[in-house]
C-alpha cells in the first residue's frame, strides 16, 4: 500500500460494507478498561505489580537516566512511533512493531529488552530473541484492541467452518503483525504468513499463489484496501466474517465465492477517520495533501492523496517541500512529533478531535521508570513470554514473511 496515490471519487461509491462496529465481549469490560483484573487471553486488562512513582515527580527523567546508565549494555529500550515523547526520549531505537522486534533480535548482548509499545509487539520480540534475553513491558495493561478482536477460539471456530464447507484446504491464512502470538501460531500451523502494512501486497500475492482464497486477520481494512486497491480485486470479492454471529453472519455460498474472507476487526484509532474528515480538511485547507494509513476505512483511503505504512508516512513528510500542507490520518503522538520536527511545513491531524491510542499511552514515564529501576535493582518485572509450541509455530509464519520476495 505504501506510496499508493488515489482520487476522491471512489470513496463516495463505497457501500456500508466497511462498517467498523464490533460487538463487545462478555469479559468484565469495566474492570478491564481500567487495567484491573486478569484475562490471560486478552491484550489488555492485567494489573501491574509494584508501586509506581508519582507522575508529578520532577525527578522522573533523572531517575530514568540513572537506571538506564546503571544497566548499561545489558539494557536495550525499544520505542514504537506511537509512544508519547516523554517515553520515546529514552528509546535506543524507534520504529514500527516489526522493525523493533527485528532490532531486538539483532542485539543478542542485551539481557533485557524493554519494549515501549503494546503486548503483541513484546510477544513478537520474545519470539524473535534468544532464550537468554528477557522482554519486559512496562505496563501489562498496554494491549491492542485490534488484536483482541481475533481470539484463538474464535478463529479456530471459523477454520472449522471452512473445513466443514470443504474450502479450508484452498484457503491460506494471513495475519497482520498486529495480532497475538496465538493467532500467529495458528497461521504458522496452517501454512500461512504474517504481514505488515508495508508488505501486505507481497504476502497476499504469495498466498494466492498457493490457494484460491485468503482468511485475513484481524484488520478488515488493511485486507480490503490491499486486495482492492493493490491487487485488482472487487469489493464483491471480499466478505466480512463476524465472529459474534453464527457462521460469521455469512452463507456457505458467500464463503465459497469469496476471494478474501476478512475478519471483522479494526484499529480503534484509524477506524475513527471518516470521509467527512477528508472533505472537511480539504475545504478548510486548500491544497492540503491527505496522507493516511491503510488501516483506515476504504472510503477514507480512496479519498486520500497518499496511503502508506507508518514508516512511509514519516518518509513522505520528511521529503515534502517546505510550505506544503499535510493532513495525516494516523496516531496523534506521531503526527505531533512530525509537526514539531518540520516547522517549515503545515502538518495537522486529519480528525479535528484528538485521538491517541489509549492502550499505547499506558506506557508512560512512571511505568518506564519503575521498570528500569526494578531491573537495575536485580528484580525482573513484567516479563513477556510466549510458550514454546506457540512460539515455534508463530516463528514459522514470521520466517515465511521474512522470506517473501
Amino acid at each position: 500500500m505504501a506510496g499508493h496515490s488515489v482520487g476522491p471519487a471512489l470513496g463516495r461509491m463505497i457501500k456500508d460494507v466497511t462498517s467498523t462496529w464490533i460487538e463487545p465481549s462478555s469479559t468484565g469490560a469495566a474492570l478491564l478498561l481500567l487495567g484491573r483484573g486478569s484475562d490471560p487471553s486478552a491484550e489488555k486488562g492485567v494489573e501491574c505489580p509494584g508501586e509506581l512513582p508519582s507522575p508529578s515527580d520532577p525527578t522522573l527523567v533523572e531517575r530514568a537516566q540513572r537506571a538506564k546508565a546503571a544497566l548499561g549494555d545489558r539494557l536495550f529500550v525499544l520505542g514504537h512511533h506511537y509512544q508519547r515523547d516523554e517515553v520515546i526520549q529514552f528509546a535506543d531505537v524507534t520504529g514500527d512493531s516489526f522493525k523493533l522486534a527485528r532490532e531486538a533480535a539483532a542485539r543478542p548482548e542485551a539481557e533485557f529488552i524493554v519494549f515501549c509499545g503494546v503486548h503483541f509487539m513484546a510477544e513478537s520480540a520474545d519470539i524473535l530473541t534468544s532464550d537468554t534475553q528477557k522482554v519486559v513491558l512496562p505496563d501489562l495493561g498496554a494491549g491492542c484492541s485490534m488484536a483482541d478482536m481475533a481470539a484463538l477460539p474464535q478463529v479456530e471456530t471459523a477454520w472449522e467452518l471452512l473445513e466443514d464447507l470443504g474450502i479450508a484446504e484452498s484457503t491460506i491464512p494471513v495475519t497482520y503483525m498486529n495480532s497475538s502470538a496465538d493467532i500467529k501460531g495458528f497461521v504458522g500451523r496452517n501454512k500461512g504468513v504474517v504481514c505488515t502494512s508495508s508488505n501486505a501486497k507481497r504476502a497476499l500475492t504469495w498466498a494466492f499463489e498457493r490457494g484460491e482464497k485468503v482468511l485475513f486477520l484481524p484488520d478488515q481494512h488493511l485486507g480490503r484496501n490491499t486486495a482492492v486497491l493493490e491487487m485488482g480485486f472487487d469489493l464483491d470479492d471480499c466478505v466480512l466474517y463476524n465472529p459474534h454471529k453464527p457462521n460469521g453472519g455469512l452463507t456457505p455460498e458467500q464463503l465459497r465465492d469469496a476471494k478474501m474472507i476478512l475478519w471483522r476487526g479494526h484499529c480503534s484509532v484509524h477506524g475513527r477517520f471518516t470521509l467527512e474528515c477528508v472533505e472537511e480538511v480539504r475545504e478548510r485547507v486548500p491544497g492540503v495533501n491527505v496522507l493516511v494509513h491503510p488501516e483506515c476505512r476504504h472510503e477514507v483511503v480512496t479519498a486520500a492523496d497518499y496511503v502508506g505504512s507508518t514508516e512511509y508516512i514519516i518518509k513522505a513528510i520528511d521529503a515534502a517541500p517546505a510550505g506544503s500542507a499535510w493532513a495525516v490520518g494516523t496516531e496523534l503522538n506521531l503526527v505531533r512529533r512530525l509537526a514539531n520536527a518540520h516547522p517549515d511545513k503545515q502538518i495537522m491531524f486529519l480528525d479535528r478531535n484528538v485521538c491517541y491510542c489509549s492502550t499505547m499511552n499506558r506506557i508512560d514515564l512512571p511505568h518506564l521508570v519503575w521498570a528500569l529501576e526494578e531491573l537495575a535493582a536485580g528484580r525482573l518485572v513484567n516479563q513477556i513470554t510466549v510458550d514454546a509450541d506457540t512460539a515455534r509455530n508463530a516463528r514459522v509464519a514470521l520466517d515465511q514473511m521474512l522470506a517473501l520476495p
